[in-house]
């Protein structure tokens, strides 16, 4: 199948809209985890999302820095995000690479801007850039992912059904418009 450029959903968020947390409970984005990343995002102009996060204490490997795997987890939301919002359609990770071109400081904050690179099928393609402490400040981090398309039954046949109804409540209370069955 042919990869080919994704169609922004016609209810996607306008560019310069700052988007909220996809579940409070997310331990990326959510307001309710309080060693998580709280990472904050924003629509971007055609095919972007940028995001960024502080590196806590609470976020650190080695002493000082990052953890590579919580690197891995802000890149992981940041790009579940474009998907998310720009393409309205509920999508797991399938595959996700990172490369690590340096440190990442506690303390530090990291700019990552997202983009919805392609589709096929299912299938839909993201990459992004981290840059250190400002949006054009030196890459630290990139990033490739595949994301499936599932429908809302995947969470609910795999996850903790209570969990899924607390995400419905707070999507119909944001009125958020989902495109339910891909």
């Amino acid at each position: 199948m042919a990869v080919e450029q994704p169609e922004i959903h016609p209810d996607a968020p306008a560019p310069g809209s700052e988007l909220g947390s996809h579940f409070s409970e997310c331990f990326g984005c959510g307001n309710e985890v309080p060693g998580g990343l709280h990472l904050r995002s924003v629509i971007g102009d055609g095919h972007l999302v940028h995001s960024k996060f502080t590196v806590t204490s609470a976020h650190q490997g080695a002493p000082g820095l990052a953890h590579g795997g919580l690197l891995a987890c802000a890149f992981d939301e940041a790009l579940g995000s474009a998907v998310g919002n720009l393409l309205r359609r509920p999508a797991v990770t399938g595959k996700l690479e990172t490369d690590f071109r340096r440190p990442v400081p506690v303390g530090s904050t990291l700019y990552v801007a997202a983009h919805l690179d392609g589709v096929a099928g299912r299938k839909i393609y993201v990459s992004a850039d981290g840059r250190l402490d400002a949006p054009d400040g030196p890459i630290a981090v990139s990033a490739r992912g595949l994301f499936i398309a599932v429908n809302f039954e995947h969470f609910s046949t795999h996850g903790d059904p209570q969990a899924m109804e607390k995400l419905l409540a707070q999507q119909n209370q944001n009125e958020q418009a989902w495109e339910i069955n891909p």
